[in-house]
């Protein structure tokens, strides 16, 4: 029979059967997400320390009918981790904190095999020790849970060169809405036995088991890095660089991030001691880029080479060569600030959409075309331009709040998406849908998919446990 979880005659039933310092009162942090927009409705959290604790932790809720979140670092940014305020039934957060070994190393098979709950920055540091590279970067990275990372299908600046959290993963340990353990943890290439179970967990988001552990690819760490900002001629020109550039340096290109003179001009205006390049002078349109090469290659004359030929064909004005890992350092500080900035100045509306790269231009170009028939509006357009995912952000009139120009976001958010679905382009890239878009995963999933998802939820969740109201309704 449900019960609310936030009863304590539950939490004092399983509380017989675990170490009593598994529960306890869910804290303010773990009912706020980053952006805000969410509020977690008051309960209990279960902090389990291994995987045979998070099955019988399941099993235990789906006797009960109670439902589960499962909780990461908190970094999602669509309120995947947060059960809102004003449900009819409590979820129990059940976060992988304590979960956090680095469970074994193969440096020769270029693997490394983790709990759920290892922070990111600690597994880049284990496969560093191994002078092994783990790929996988983002701006939270020194908070954010593999777990969480596979759950979402996370991408960071180096999809263009590795892939998303998708790729890099060989194996899955999970466990299932009725509590049984999936041991998939293998270090395999190739496995061509069945339905893919670990493609199917990752990217679902709670919503079919619980991620307990990962086996992950490492790779040989690049001797020679170099890194780069490039002042374009416009969108179309960050196309014509990266053509250019793969011709040029191949697979070397880690990262190659577009961002335009607005993201600057929050950062100045927000935090004046971030670095910029270019000093006063804040370009239109730039490309900050990564690149990794192999023992005898120069990172620096490589990158010259390239701006030599990018002037020439008129795709770039100038560039800005990182001449130390400081300097370097100082560059990606600009970029992975520019999202804080934006947050400060206060968005109307934010968008994490991806189209075709060949569209990347044709979108820029009618979304600032259709906002500035809304309003007068400042934008501010950046991201992963590699991979064709680009973070459009709509920002009220300087000097004016955010708050008079809530009324617009659902119009925007709809011209936004409405554009990228007409181009071929996804309305989310790399955050995933949480709760926060799944009436956008209505409106634009493919019937046949939708019907397919509704199916496997129904199939392995029949009591609908499974992070409730996530994905879908």
């Amino acid at each position: 029979m449900p019960r609310d979880s936030a009863d304590n005659d539950f939490i004092t039933t399983l509380s017989g059967k675990f170490p009593t310092d598994m529960f306890a009162r869910a804290e303010q942090s773990y009912l706020e997400e980053p952006r805000g927009r969410f509020q977690g409705a008051q309960g209990f959290v279960a902090r389990p320390r291994n995987t045979q604790e998070v099955s019988a932790l399941v099993k235990a809720c789906g006797e009960a009918g109670v439902g589960i979140v499962p909780y990461g670092g908190g970094t999602g940014l669509v309120g995947g981790q947060i059960a809102p305020d004003g449900v009819a039934e409590t979820p129990l957060i059940l976060s992988l904190e304590r979960m956090t070994d680095i469970r074994a190393v193969y440096p020769q098979e270029n693997v490394l095999i983790v709990d759920a709950g290892a922070i990111l920055a600690t597994i880049q540091a284990a496969a560093t020790e191994a002078d092994r590279l783990f790929p996988l970067s983002l701006a939270s990275e020194g908070s954010a849970r593999i777990g969480g990372l596979l759950a979402t299908n996370a991408g960071g600046v180096n999809v263009l060169r590795y892939g998303n959290t998708r790729d890099l993963c060989l194996g899955l340990e999970a466990v299932l809405p009725d509590g049984s353990v999936w041991n998939g943890l293998k270090r395999l290439r190739k496995d061509n036995t069945g339905y893919d179970l670990r493609n199917l967990l990752i990217g679902s988001e709670g919503t079919l088991g619980i991620i307990t552990g990962a086996s992950l690819k490492l790779y040989p760490a690049p001797v020679g890095t170099g890194t780069a900002v490039f002042v374009i001629r416009d969108a179309e020109a960050a196309l014509e660089l990266l053509s250019l550039a793969q011709s040029q340096l191949g697979e070397s290109i880690s990262a190659f991030e577009l961002m335009h003179r607005t993201g600057f001009d929050f950062l100045s205006q927000t935090m004046p001691d971030i670095r910029l390049p270019f000093g006063d002078q804040r370009p239109e349109w730039m490309v900050l880029m990564d690149i990794g090469l192999p023992k005898g290659l120069d990172p620096q004359e490589a990158l010259e080479t390239l701006f030599v030929a990018a002037e020439s064909q008129g795709i770039a004005q100038d560039a800005v060569i990182a001449q130390s890992a400081a300097q370097r350092d100082e560059f990606w500080s600009v970029r992975e600030h520019i999202p804080e900035a934006n947050r400060r100045i206060g968005a109307v509306s934010s968008h994490d959409v991806s189209v075709p790269l060949g569209e990347l231009p044709t979108f820029i170009a009618r979304v600032q075309q259709s906002i500035a028939q809304v309003g007068a509006f400042r934008m501010n357009c950046f991201g992963h331009v590699g991979d064709g995912n680009l973070h459009f952000n709509v920002f009220p009139p300087e000097g004016q709040s955010r708050d008079l120009y809530l009324e617009e976001t659902k119009t925007i958010k709809r011209l936004v998406h409405d554009i990228a679905a007409d181009l071929g382009g996804s309305f989310s890239a790399e955050h995933g849908v949480g709760r926060a878009k799944r009436a956008d995963l209505a409106r634009y999933g493919d019937p046949a998919k939708l019907a397919a998802m509704r199916a496997i939820k129904a199939a392995l969740d029949p009591q609908g446990i499974m992070n409730p109201g996530a994905l879908l309704t």
